[in-house]
């Protein structure tokens, strides 16, 4: 495909999207006064998100003094409605208490999540306790996700999350701050890939260049079924606060330059999280915006 087809598919896609503003945006019913973020499509009809756990009295449970938070699953029905919500089932045995966000493989058999460590599973070696790490585990019937492993790309002084999955499961997109070498980050945190290989090997993290990662922090990539990025970045020239973005794949796995998404999808707060079917009509982004019911509320979105 030549250049300058490449150039009039991302002309289309900057004029499309830059001058809809026909989206109609609603704040879902499951939100609280706690945050609700991590968005993933796990199949054409599951969600997870995360947010904090809570007792059968809505009280906030506690691990080494802190909040947990955790995945919780749903059903999202046409209308945005989110139903039949419950945490996802973590083995105890695992040490798992604070997840930031994760993915599931197409198959199911896998999850990809963010967390940090805990006192019982600290690894050796001087690091920062904040740091955040990517893990892998499987689902084995009467535990729960379990078998977790730290992926080997993973350095101890640098902190990796939000992981996304390309369609077919054998790419995996996620936020970090490595420094120095040729994939060095370029701002606070950027968007790096890995390929996934036969029997659990990894590549090496490649940087998704600067027409994705800018000087700022970019951050919750997702991948649609048409291979369209879509991230958060808190870049200048925004409308305030993060702001969500897009990048459509080429051929050769590059990206086009982001563009910025309009009103109502953006506003003058933070909004990230983004995910949108496979018809690029529906979908749910989180959104600290004016009006919700407390911290980061997720909004479902629909092309009218």
């Amino acid at each position: 495909m030549s250049k300058l087809i490449h150039y009039i598919i991302f002309l289309i896609g900057l004029i499309s999207f830059s001058q809809t503003k026909d989206y109609s945006v609603t704040n879902v019913e499951i939100n609280t006064k706690y945050p609700h973020f991590g968005l993933m499509k796990i199949s054409d009809s599951k969600i997870i998100f995360t947010s904090y756990l809570l007792d059968k009295k809505k009280r906030l449970e506690r691990f080494e003094g802190k909040p947990i938070l955790t995945i919780y699953q749903g059903d999202f029905l046409d209308g945005g409605r989110i139903v039949n919500v419950k945490p996802i089932e973590i083995d105890p045995k695992q040490h798992i208490s604070h997840i930031t966000s994760a993915t599931m493989s197409p198959d199911g058999k896998r999850i990809y999540l963010a967390t940090n460590y805990t006192r019982k599973n600290m690894p050796k070696g001087h690091f920062n306790e904040a740091n955040f790490h990517i893990a892998v585990g499987e689902f084995k019937a009467g535990l729960g996700w379990t078998n977790f492993k730290v992926l080997p790309f993973c350095k101890l002084k640098y902190s990796y999350a939000h992981p996304a999955l390309s369609k077919d499961g054998k790419t995996l997109y996620f936020t970090a701050n490595i420094r120095g070498g040729k994939e060095t980050t370029r701002g606070g945190s950027d968007i790096f890939k890995v390929n996934i290989l036969d029997d659990g090997i990894y590549s090496e993290p490649k940087n998704l260049g600067s027409k994705i990662n800018s000087y700022s922090r970019d951050m919750f990539p997702f991948i649609s079924a048409d291979n369209t990025l879509y991230f958060a970045s808190n870049r200048p020239n925004g409308f305030g606060g993060f702001d969500i973005y897009k990048s459509t794949m080429n051929v050769d796995g590059t990206f086009e330059k982001a563009i910025k998404l309009p009103q109502p999808i953006n506003s003058k707060q933070d909004d990230f999280c983004f995910i949108i079917d496979a018809e690029n009509k529906t979908g749910y982004f989180s959104s600290k915006r004016s009006g919700g019911k407390g911290d980061d509320d997720i909004y479902y979105f629909q092309q009218n």
